[in-house]
């Protein structure tokens, strides 16, 4: 590992999660290196475009050239490039708002959002990222991921974001099991009060999960026993033709839609 550029990651990740202005003080004391470096270190970032110094506070915070790679990386994700007729398909279908999202470490990322058909304004959440035990398509992933990734992430303790968020990993262990049964996974209000979600796991050429494509909305709408049951096979159709788009082997596509 090169320090520098390691140091330089933490410097980005303590502006995204705890900014969005700090200073060269409060960097170093958070990361635990000298003023000079973390200095040295910023004036490298803000040349690159990817910090910029306030000129009235003199902290730093991300710049603009993090969107372009952003973007660089949605671009080039083949889930998200397959999905976008699949989730505006979804969104039609259900007439509900549709993610697309994919495991990075014990977070979800939304890499595509399809808006809901009809409604009030809506806020595009594609970026958002998500602890993967508090919402579905965190669940539908982890619940196929190989074994020992598993055990990893529930061992690692269930994130609580509502009252409604699961605290006992046996409990969790369970609902995934359950996913494996069933092809699909719930969220119900765990990451915000209110809201709900249906999502399954999608699955490349090589078998393996790639991640999830689901619906969101108000829990009024998608858990009513009803809606839930209908929408849940939309998902599972959606995921399954997901997945035979990414090539997936018959087997796989199969468990997508279970």
């Amino acid at each position: 590992m090169v320090q520098a550029v390691h140091r330089a990651v933490q410097i980005l990740r303590e502006l995204a999660s705890t900014g969005p202005r700090l200073g060269v003080t409060e960097l170093a004391d958070r990361l635990g290196v000298a003023k000079p470096t973390v200095h040295a270190l910023l004036r490298t970032l803000e040349a690159e475009g990817l910090v910029v110094q306030d000129r009235g506070s003199s902290k730093y915070q991300l710049g603009p050239d993090l969107v372009q790679l952003g973007n660089a990386y949605l671009d080039t994700q083949e889930l998200r490039t397959r999905s976008l007729t699949w989730a505006d398909q979804l969104a039609t279908r259900a007439n509900e708002a549709v993610w697309v999202g994919v495991l990075t470490g014990d977070h979800v990322l939304v890499v595509h959002h399809a808006f809901r058909p009809e409604g009030a304004v809506q806020i595009l959440e594609v970026g958002a990222s998500i602890p993967w035990s508090t919402c579905a398509l965190g669940k539908a992933i982890v619940a196929s991921v190989p074994a020992a990734e598993r055990e990893r992430l529930l061992a690692g303790g269930p994130v609580v974001l509502t009252g409604a968020s699961i605290t006992d990993p046996e409990e969790l262990a369970g609902q995934l099991k359950e996913v494996l049964r069933t092809g699909y996974a719930i969220e119900d209000q765990e990451s915000a009060i209110g809201d709900a979600g249906v999502a399954s796991p999608v699955f490349d050429r090589s078998g393996e999960v790639v991640g999830a494509i689901g619906i969101v909305g108000p829990v009024e709408r998608l858990l009513v026993e009803s809606a839930r049951q209908e929408l849940a096979v939309a998902v599972r159709e959606t995921a399954r033709n997901l997945s035979r788009d990414l090539g997936a082997p018959r087997g796989a596509a199969r468990m997508a839609g279970a």
